[in-house]
């Protein structure tokens, strides 16, 4: 054969090779970006075949293939489905571009647990997709994770960890715990009984540290002992923000012996009642956590020594602040939600709660002397009349068209109930409030306002004078009167703090105090225009 003959028949060749390329073509085509897609719409990186699996990566250096060969430089013979697919062609866009400067990828080294196709008869200059995971290689910077890549790596994840992430998830599981068991067991003593026991104070049952009190005066108070009350008037701003508690506060009370009046006690629901310098730096001075459950009610006793605490934990504790240590310890059998001394004997307190009864401790023998029962559910407060003789009890019992019982008048020495007739609206009353000068009463209602009666039988409602504008809303809402009476002050359910005139009941002054409900405010018993709050954020506010 001819020279012009041979060459003939290698045109004929390379012209059949360009049209098998062209019938092929419509099965996949190539992007602006050297990816190649099929008809499923699956991008592949160039150079990676799904037949074959291989990953054209050339070595510095290497010769290309000649066209038409089935041979690589080093003698190898290439896949099937790699024929057809190299970077020949007419148009430029189709040949596979790689960058100059390729980032480095790190892939943890380990070796496939057998051999594999994709790892036979390959050139060294390619690297297989299966060993790819196994060997460090410099992959492209804009290199896609096709499907084919993620189902492997899933599948072989799945055959050589499997065991391992088996046990990773058993070890992992962990059940659910209440946010509320979680707080408990981070507070929990090193023994393990599960007691819970506050940071700032001692531990439950234990006697705390003796509190210093100081023979000295504060210098704020000792001009205002000696001087008589003329006019209250309206604080304006917040002397000292209070913060410690971690709970809602429910009570605050300053000290009742006038000389140490600079002493005010918070009770809150975080198990603990402090005792907090509100009139010179605002510290708070100790921290009692004498108490499991949450303190519900404490008092100062008259001689401003000692303080009565009760919570809902079924405690009775008297602490006595110079030496730290319990005076006196009772139980009772119902859950303590107020606490009141008796205003003439100061060994005799009366105590209620979740219970159809109150009950009148002795301190001086630990035990109950007198009970009183009505047919009721909660005592929500106690206010004692004409010196002790007489006392009086709010409790949660109404009906739909009156309050029977909501308010009753009792006889202290003989048990006796006076009157349950005094409040016929269909409100409960959490809060009473006794009048300074006056021989009347206040009473918080759920009616969102403030009713005013007569101490002296039948302890009739005032119909002309009636307090309105804060709300209650099932919060335990205190009031109270300023020392000199003018004043009448309440918390409020959006957290404002009101005052009203007691002599027109107008309204005198509104302050924003707190963010949530504010449901304790109590005027200073010597400082004009000194007022507490506090509310159920848990933080207080002393205003002047």
């Amino acid at each position: 054969m001819t020279a012009r003959t041979l060459s003939l028949m290698a045109s004929l060749v390379a012209y059949d090779d360009s049209d098998s390329e062209a019938e092929t073509e419509h099965a996949g085509s190539f992007n602006a970006t050297g990816q190649q897609k099929d008809t499923s719409g699956v991008a592949r990186p160039p150079g990676q075949d799904f037949a074959s699996g291989t990953l054209d990566v050339p070595k510095a250096g290497a010769q290309p293939t000649k066209h038409g060969s089935c041979e690589d430089p080093g003698g190898h013979r290439l896949p099937l489905a790699q024929l057809g697919r190299s970077d020949r062609g007419s148009c430029p866009s189709q040949r596979l571009q790689w960058p100059g400067k390729e980032p480095q990828v790190t892939f943890p080294i380990k070796e496939p647990s057998c051999s594999s196709l994709w790892t036979s008869h390959v050139p060294a200059s390619h690297m297989p997709l299966a060993a790819a995971r196994f060997k460090q290689v410099k992959l492209s910077r804009n290199f896609p994770k096709s499907s084919f890549r993620a189902q492997s790596e899933s599948e072989t994840v799945g055959k050589n960890g499997s065991s391992f992430q088996k046990k990773k998830c058993e070890d992992c599981v962990v059940p659910y715990t209440p946010r509320r068991l979680r707080q408990r067991q981070a507070l929990s003593t090193e023994t393990g009984k599960g007691k819970d026991v506050e940071p700032q104070g001692p531990p439950a049952g234990r006697a705390p540290a003796p509190l210093y009190v100081g023979p000295g005066v504060s210098e704020f108070i000792q001009p205002y002992l000696n001087s008589h009350y003329k006019e209250t008037t309206v604080p304006r701003k917040v002397l000292f923000h209070l913060r410690g508690h971690r709970g809602p506060v429910n009570t605050i009370q300053w000290c009742p012996v006038l000389s140490k009046s600079h002493m005010l006690l918070s009770t809150s629901m975080d198990k603990t009642f402090k005792v907090w310098n509100a009139v010179d730096s605002g510290h708070c001075l100790q921290t009692y956590s004498l108490h499991t459950e949450a303190v519900r009610a404490a008092r100062w006793a008259p001689c401003g020594r000692r303080i009565l605490s009760g919570g809902f934990d079924f405690a009775l504790h008297l602490t006595d602040l110079e030496t730290g240590t319990q005076l006196f310890s009772g139980r009772s059998d119902f859950r303590i939600t107020t606490l009141k001394f008796h205003p003439k004997d100061h060994n005799i307190f009366l105590c209620g709660g979740f219970s159809s009864e109150m009950k009148a401790w002795d301190i001086r023998t630990g035990k109950v002397m007198r009970s009183y029962k009505a047919t009721i559910q909660q005592t929500l407060d106690i206010l004692f009349l004409r010196e002790g003789s007489e006392f009086l009890s709010s409790t949660d019992a109404s009906t739909r068209d009156s309050a029977d019982r909501t308010i009753i008048a009792w006889d202290f020495r003989t048990s006796a109930k006076i009157s349950n007739q005094i409040f016929h609206e269909r409100f409960t009353c959490p809060s009473l409030a006794l009048h300074p000068r006056e021989p009347v009463f206040l009473a918080q209602t759920n009616g969102n306002y403030l009713a005013l009666f007569s101490t002296v039988w039948p302890y009739r409602m005032s119909r002309r004078r009636r307090y309105e504008g804060h709300k209650v809303e099932g919060y335990s809402v205190g009031c109270e009167c300023s020392p000199g009476g003018d004043l009448l002050v309440t918390g409020s359910a959006d957290g404002r703090v009101l005052m009203y005139s007691f002599r027109t009941a107008s309204r005198a002054c509104t302050l924003q105090g707190h963010t949530q409900a504010c449901v304790g405010t109590t005027y200073h018993p010597v400082l004009p225009s000194v007022l507490a709050t506090c509310s159920w954020g848990g933080d207080m506010k002393i205003w002047h």
